[in-house]
C-alpha cells in the first residue's frame, strides 16, 4: 500500500509542489474510467484544480521575472526561458508571462482565481485586455470584465469586449478613431487604417492576409527580439521599434542564400538547399540562379567550408557568408535569433589567442556573445561533423535549488491532525484497471 500524507498548515511550498507533482504523475498513468458521465465530472474537477495550479505558477513566474534570475542561467528573457526550458509554445509563454506581470494589479481577479471561482481562461483574457492600460483604467476594466464573467459570458466574448474597452477609453479621452467606411472588406485584401491622435501620435489598426503576414513576420520578427538583459520593453513595444527601424531604412536588407554544387548549376540533379537546410530541387535552383547574383562557396570533404581568409581581429565578409550558410541561428542551443542578425564569435575567445580562421568561428547573437565572454566556464562547446559549433549553457552551480528531503516512495509518516487540515491518499494493491 502506498500513501501520501501532508500537513497543509505546516508544509512548505516546496513540499506541497512535490506532493502535487507525485499525485499528477500517478494520475497521468491511470486509465480513464469507462463511464462517460464519470469522466465528465472528473474533467470538470481536474480542470478547476489545474486552474488553481496555474494561479500558483503565475506567482512563481512573477518572482523569477522580477528577480531576473533567468539571465544568470543564460536566457535573454523570461519568455525565452519558458519556451526553451519548459517547452512552451510562444503564445502560451506570452500568456503566462502576461498573467504573472498583471496579477498584482488585478487583485479581485487574482483572489477569485486562486479560490477557484474564476478559470484560467478568463484570467488570461482579462490580464491580456488590461496589459497596456494605466492603473486607473485597469481597475475599471477589471470590474467591467468580471461583471461579464458573472453574467456567464464566454471567454471569447470577454476578450472581444476587452479589445473594445480600449476604444471606449479612447472615446472618453477624445482620441477615438473614425468608424470604418467599409465594414465588408474582402478577407483576401490586407488593410491598415491610421488616425492621428491629439498629441501628434498615430493610432494604427488593420488586418494582413497570410502572404503579407509572412512578410511582416519575416522582416519584423527577428528585429523585435529582446536586445539583452537591460531591454525591459514588451513585445508590442519592440515590434513598434522594429517597424520604425524598417521604415527609416535602418535595417539590413533581407537576403536569401541558396547553396548548391557546381554540378547542379550545369545540369546535375543534386538538390540545393537554403541556409536553414530546406531542400530546393535542382531545376528550381537553376531558375533562381538566372535572376540572382551567384558567387562561389567552396566546400571541402564532408561539406566543411574551407578557409576564406584571415584577418587580425574581424572576420571577412566572405567568412561571414560561409558562417551564415552553416549557422541558420545563434550557436547557443535553444536561441532562435537568425544567423544573419548574429555576431561572429571566436570559439576559443579572441583574448585567449583564438585565430580568425573559418574553422574557429561561429555566430552568436549579441546578448549571448557578451554572456559567453563573461561566463566562459559555463559554456559547453561541441562540434558536429559538418563543422557547426553548438554552445550549451551550464546552470550556475551556486544557484542550484537546495536539495529537499525526497518523499519516501508514496509513504510519509502520518500525523495526528484533524481531517480538514491534512490530505491522505491511499492506493490499494494493483488490480485490473478496467474492473468496475
Amino acid at each position: 500500500m502506498r500513501s501520501v500524507v501532508v500537513d497543509l498548515d505546516s508544509a512548505s511550498t516546496m513540499e506541497l509542489v512535490n506532493v502535487a507533482s507525485a499525485i499528477a504523475a500517478e494520475l497521468a498513468k491511470r486509465p480513464a474510467p469507462d463511464s462517460a458521465p464519470a469522466c465528465m465530472e472528473l474533467t470538470e474537477t481536474l480542470a478547476a484544480a489545474s486552474d488553481m495550479h496555474e494561479a500558483a505558477l503565475a506567482g512563481f513566474i512573477g518572482v523569477v521575472d522580477t528577480g531576473r534570475e533567468v539571465q544568470r542561467w543564460g536566457f535573454p528573457s523570461t519568455q525565452s526561458w519558458l519556451r526553451n526550458r519548459l517547452g512552451m509554445r510562444e503564445a502560451r509563454a506570452k500568456e503566462r508571462l502576461t498573467l504573472s506581470r498583471q496579477r498584482h494589479r488585478l487583485t479581485e481577479l487574482t483572489g477569485r482565481w486562486e479560490s477557484g471561482t474564476v478559470s484560467f481562461g478568463y484570467a488570461s483574457t482579462i490580464a491580456g485586455a488590461v496589459a497596456r492600460l494605466d492603473d486607473e483604467d485597469c481597475k475599471a476594466a477589471e470590474e467591467i470584465l468580471l461583471g461579464m464573467v458573472d453574467q456567464s459570458f464566454s471567454a471569447g466574448k470577454v476578450a472581444s469586449f476587452g479589445r473594445r474597452i480600449r476604444d471606449v477609453i479612447a472615446e472618453r479621452d477624445g482620441t477615438e478613431q473614425p468608424p470604418d467606411a467599409d465594414t465588408r472588406r474582402a478577407y483576401e485584401r490586407s488593410w491598415i487604417d491610421t488616425t492621428r491622435s491629439l498629441d501628434g501620435g498615430r493610432y494604427i489598426k488593420g488586418w494582413l492576409n497570410a502572404e503579407d503576414a509572412a512578410i511582416w513576420d519575416g522582416t519584423l520578427g527577428p528585429l523585435a527580439k529582446p536586445a539583452g538583459t537591460d531591454d525591459h520593453r514588451d513585445l508590442s513595444e519592440r515590434t513598434a521599434a522594429a517597424l520604425t527601424s524598417v521604415l527609416s531604412g535602418g535595417h539590413k536588407a533581407t537576403k536569401v542564400t541558396v547553396i548548391c554544387e557546381l554540378d547542379t548549376l550545369t545540369g546535375g540533379h543534386a538538390p540545393a538547399r537554403l541556409a536553414d537546410g530546406t531542400p530546393i530541387p535542382a531545376e528550381q535552383a537553376r531558375r533562381i540562379a538566372l535572376s540572382a547574383g551567384v558567387s562561389p562557396l567552396l566546400l571541402g570533404k564532408g561539406s566543411i567550408p574551407l578557409y576564406l581568409g584571415r584577418t587580425e581581429r574581424f572576420a571577412t565578409p566572405g567568412q561571414r557568408r560561409v558562417l551564415e550558410s552553416l549557422n541558420p541561428t545563434c550557436a547557443v542551443q535553444g536561441c532562435e535569433v537568425p544567423g544573419a542578425l548574429c555576431e561572429v564569435d571566436h570559439v576559443d575567445g579572441w583574448a585567449l589567442g583564438s585565430p580568425t580562421d573559418i574553422d574557429q568561428l561561429t555566430l552568436t547573437c549579441g546578448w549571448h556573445n557578451r554572456w559567453k565572454a563573461t561566463n566562459p566556464h559555463r559554456v559547453h562547446i561541441t562540434k558536429t561533423p559538418n563543422g557547426r559549433y553548438t554552445y550549451r549553457l551550464q546552470p550556475p552551480a551556486a544557484s542550484r535549488l537546495p536539495a529537499t528531503k525526497p518523499l519516501t516512495p508514496w509513504t510519509v509518516e502520518p500525523k495526528t491532525i484533524p481531517p480538514p487540515h491534512r490530505i491522505t491518499l491511499t492506493t490499494p494493491p494493483p488490480t485490473n484497471p478496467r474492473a468496475p
